[in-house]
């Protein structure tokens, strides 16, 4: 494909990445392709902060509100179906623009990563919590150490339960260890050439300042009759991972005051926060703007737009 230049914009949660990528889009002709692990689910709309009709400005965006919050969703799916909507937006001779905060999307989509997407097995899975439970995450540890030390090495020291139990699952459903997967998986190069400009703050407390306002405009918004009624629905092992409706049970339940509990969301959205933030600068690609330094959208668009043009990126 002659033509296949993609926009990236990335960066940690309230950094303002939907409006920029609005704006880009009207001025270079683009569609927004989603990389939100939580914004693809229906009904599902204040908590994971998806863009209102009103906000997409006319803007076409793929692969946001269009799974039902009981399914799940590989990262293997994601990386194929956002290929496909970039390929048919350059079709059109359009510019797509990938947005999102989620790393794991963002980086398996521009480094090319294919999955093996029968690899999971869901009573293999019940089996291992099954044995955690009753023989605790030491001796899932030594399981997986026998077949896969270089993954042991890293999860020994996460002790995170549920990535333990994926590696061994992976193993047994496919013969081959993640470890091994992860370096066959690797292209040698990507089908599309990618730029990426990231949003940060030289002030950790700008970000977090914009987070809590966030919160509490999500308040303001409904956010609690939200929580209510996603609370009733059948929710993947995904989408109950969602920050927003967690922190609120307290509250809903008679629990807590409200209060704590907004306290208790921002304080764990400023951990995410933390979090994308440690993920995105890993990779050395990223053009960063630092929107602490600017005193408005139509600034930092302007930034944007000169990183993109100095570089002659869509005229090469």
């Amino acid at each position: 494909m002659k033509n296949n230049k993609v926009i990236v914009i990335v960066g940690p949660t309230a950094s303002g990445k939907t409006g920029l990528s609005i704006e880009l889009a009207k001025k270079y002709n683009g569609e927004i392709v989603s990389a939100d692990s939580m914004q693809i689910y229906k009904d599902m709309n204040i908590a994971t902060a998806k863009p209102t009709i009103e906000e997409m400005c006319g803007i076409k965006h793929h692969l946001i509100d269009f799974l039902n919050p009981g399914e799940t969703y590989s990262v293997g799916q994601y990386v194929l179906d956002a290929e496909n909507a970039i390929s048919d937006i350059l079709s059109r001779n359009k510019t797509p623009i990938v947005c999102g905060g989620t790393g794991l999307y963002v980086d398996s989509l521009i480094n090319g990563i294919n999955f093996t997407e029968d690899s999971s097995d869901d009573k293999i899975r019940n089996e291992l919590y099954q044995i955690a439970e009753t023989e605790g995450i030491d001796y899932l540890l030594n399981v997986l150490k026998e077949f896969d030390p270089d993954s042991y090495e890293n999860l020994s020291q996460q002790r995170n339960l549920r990535r333990i139990i994926r590696a061994i699952e992976f193993y047994k459903v496919t013969g081959k260890t993640i470890t091994q997967q992860n370096i066959e998986s690797q292209n040698t190069s990507s089908k599309f050439d990618y730029l990426i400009i990231g949003l940060n703050a030289d002030d950790r407390q700008f970000l977090y300042d914009r987070i809590n306002r966030r919160v509490d405009l999500m308040i303001e918004s409904g956010l609690i009759e939200e929580t209510k009624s996603v609370l009733q629905m059948n929710l993947s092992d995904t989408s109950i991972k969602a920050i927003g409706y967690k922190e609120l049970i307290p509250y809903i339940n008679n629990q807590s005051s409200l209060d704590d509990c907004i306290e208790k969301l921002k304080m764990e959205t400023r951990r995410y926060a933390k979090r994308q933030l440690t993920w995105f600068r890993r990779n050395k690609m990223i053009n960063w703007i630092y929107i602490d330094r600017y005193s408005s959208l139509n600034d930092i668009v302007k930034v944007a737009v000169n990183i993109i043009d100095k570089k002659e990126f869509l005229n090469g």
